[in-house]
C-alpha cells in the first residue's frame, strides 16, 4: 500500500514530503496528493510517539519509574534540555501528527466527487473529517497535558500566523469537548470512510464512536477537580454515547515485522543493538511487594527474582530485570486507548461522582482487563483483587495505583492518573537535577526553539501558567 508523507513545522515553514513503498519518510521524492496515506502517517507518528521509549522523545517511562537508564542517566535525573527533549515532542505532535491531519482535512474539503460519488460523498466526506478531527483532539489533548498553554488557534496555519499565539490551557480544554461531541454527531456508520489506511479500526465506524466517547470520558475526568459541573456532562454523554467496553474495541496501532514499520520499543531495544533500560526499582519492588503475576509478563527475571535498580542509578544491565519478551517483538501493537485505560476511568467516574454503577465493581473489572489484556487468566486477577480490594475511604490511592500498573505500558496515559490522584506516592532520586526541585515533574518545559523563534508568546505563556518549569502544575493538577 503506497504510503505518503508531509511534514509542516511551528519553527519556520517547510513542507518536505515523498511517496513509497512504506511510510519512513524520505525527503526527496514527490509528494502524492491523497487524504488517505496522510491519515496513515498520522496515525502511526501518533502511536510512535505514545508507545516509544527513545530517551530523545518518550520519557513518560523513567518519570513513572517504570524503567531506569543502564548507562546514560540524565532522563533519569530528569534532565530533558540535553537532548532538547520538548522540541521532538513538540514536532512529533504538532509537524508529524497535526499537520498531517489537518492537510488531509484540506484535500477531503477541496475533493470533487465524480458522478457515482454525488449521492454517498456528503456522508462519507463527514465521516472522514470526523475521524480525522477525533484523532487531532487526541493530540491535542496530549499537548496541553504535557505543557500547559499550547499553540491552539493559529497553530496549524503557519502562512497566516507564522509565530502562532499560545491559548489558555482550560479554554482549550472547553474547545476540545465542543468539537469532539460534533464530531460524534456526524459519525454515521451507514455511510463510507477510510479504507485500509486507516490502521486502528480499518475504516470501523462504530469502532471510532466508540473511541470518541472513550476521549470525551477522558477529557471530562481530567476536568473533576477543577470544573466538576462540566466534568459530569462530558461523562454522563460519554457513558451514554457509548465507550470501550471490551479489548476487541480498544484503540491500537499495528504494527509490521519489517523495518521501518515494526514497534518502537523493538526499534529501540532490539534494532539499535543496544541494552539501555531495565527495570525501576519502586515499581518491581511494589509488584513483588503484592505478589502481582504480572511481573512475569512486564519484565524478566534475574536467576528467578526480579530486580529493579534505584531511579537515577546506572547499572550492568545483567544484573537487573529487562523489560519483558513483549517489548522485544517487533508487532506489538502501540497502545492509544485501551479497554483497561477507559474502565479506569469508569472506575473513577463512579468513585467521584456516582456515575455508572458501584466503584467497587467497576475497580475490579478494571484490574481484571488488565490481567487479560497481559494473558492472565481470571483467576490470577481474582486471586490478586482478594489481597487488594477496593477502599472506599480512600478510592485514589486504589485507583491510583492500581492505574500505576496496569498502565504500564501506557506511560503517557500513566502520568496524568499520577498527576490526578496523587498516586503512587514516588520520590524524586536525590541525584535529579536542579530544575526538578526535588519533585517528580508535573510538566515538560517548552522546547527551546520556541523560545528562540517564538519569544514573545513563548514568554506570555510561561508568565501565564505560573513559570516555564517542571514543576508547574497544568490547569488540572490541583493539587
Amino acid at each position: 500500500m503506497k504510503k505518503s508523507i508531509i511534514i509542516s513545522s511551528l519553527f519556520a515553514l517547510s513542507l518536505i514530503a515523498c511517496t513509497s513503498d512504506d511510510v519512513n519518510l524520505d525527503s526527496h521524492v514527490a509528494y502524492d496528493m491523497s487524504a488517505e496515506p496522510l491519515l496513515t502517517y498520522a496515525e502511526k507518528e501518533l502511536s510512535d510517539y505514545m508507545n516509544t521509549p527513545s530517551v530523545n522523545e518518550n520519557n513518560f517511562r523513567l518519570i513513572m519509574q517504570y524503567w531506569q537508564e543502564v548507562t546514560y542517566v540524565n532522563e533519569s535525573n530528569y534532565n530533558f534540555t540535553a537532548r532538547n527533549v520538548s522540541n521532538n515532542v513538540w514536532a512529533d505532535n504538532y509537524v508529524n501528527v497535526l499537520n498531517n491531519l489537518n492537510k488531509a482535512k484540506e484535500l477531503i474539503e477541496k475533493y470533487q466527487p465524480g458522478p457515482s460519488e454525488l449521492n454517498a460523498w456528503p456522508a462519507k466526506k463527514k465521516n472522514q473529517l470526523a475521524v480525522l478531527d477525533i484523532l487531532s483532539v487526541y493530540a491535542f489533548q496530549t499537548l496541553t497535558d504535557t505543557f500547559g498553554d499550547i499553540p491552539y488557534s493559529q497553530a496549524l496555519n503557519q502562512a497566516k500566523f507564522p509565530l502562532p499565539v499560545y491559548d489558555d490551557d482550560r479554554q482549550i480544554y472547553e474547545n476540545l469537548i465542543t468539537r469532539l461531541k460534533a464530531d460524534l454527531n456526524n459519525l454515521d456508520e451507514e455511510a463510507g470512510t477510510f479504507g485500509s489506511g486507516d490502521i486502528i479500526y480499518g475504516g470501523d465506524i462504530g469502532k471510532w464512536k466508540k473511541l470518541g466517547n472513550s476521549l470525551l470520558l477522558k477529557l471530562g475526568i481530567a476536568l473533576s477537580d477543577v470544573d466538576p459541573a462540566l466534568a459530569q456532562s462530558s461523562i454522563n454523554t460519554a457513558i451514554s454515547g457509548g465507550v470501550i467496553t471490551d479489548e476487541s474495541q480498544s484503540g491500537l496501532f499495528r504494527y509490521l515485522p519489517e523495518t521501518p514499520n515494526f514497534n518502537p520499543l523493538y526499534e529501540n531495544l532490539v534494532n539499535s543493538g543496544r541494552n539501555d533500560f531495565f527495570g525501576g526499582k519502586p515499581f518491581i519492588d511494589f509488584l513483588n511487594t503484592t505478589s502481582d503475576q504480572r511481573v512475569t509478563k512486564y519484565f524478566r527475571d534475574v536467576h528467578g527474582e526480579y530486580i529493579g535498580q534505584v531511579i537515577g542509578s546506572g547499572g550492568n544491565f545483567s544484573d537487573f530485570s529487562a523489560p519483558g519478551i513483549f517489548a522485544y517483538i517487533p508487532v506489538t501493537a502501540g497502545n492509544l486507548m485501551t479497554y483497561t485505560e477507559v474502565s479506569f476511568y469508569l472506575a473513577e467516574a463512579a468513585a467521584r461522582f456516582g456515575i455508572g454503577g458501584n466503584p467497587d465493581a467497576l475497580y475490579q473489572n478494571a484490574v481484571q482487563a488488565s490481567f487479560r489484556e497481559w494473558g492472565l487468566s481470571n483467576q490470577n486477577a481474582l486471586d490478586y483483587l482478594a489481597d487488594h480490594p477496593y477502599n472506599p475511604s480512600n478510592w485514589k490511592k486504589s485507583i491510583g495505583e492500581q492505574a500505576w500498573v496496569a498502565l504500564y505500558n501506557h506511560p503517557v496515559v500513566s502520568w496524568n492518573f499520577y498527576r490526578r490522584l496523587d498516586y503512587p506516592v514516588l520520590q524524586a532520586p536525590p541525584t535529579a537535577i536542579a530544575n526538578a526541585d526535588g519533585k517528580v515533574p508535573v510538566r515538560l518545559q517548552y522546547p527551546t526553539l520556541e523560545a528562540t523563534t517564538n519569544g514573545t508568546n513563548y514568554a506570555k505563556a510561561a508568565t501565564a501558567i505560573g513559570g516555564d518549569r517542571l514543576t508547574t502544575k497544568v490547569f488540572w493538577d490541583s493539587h
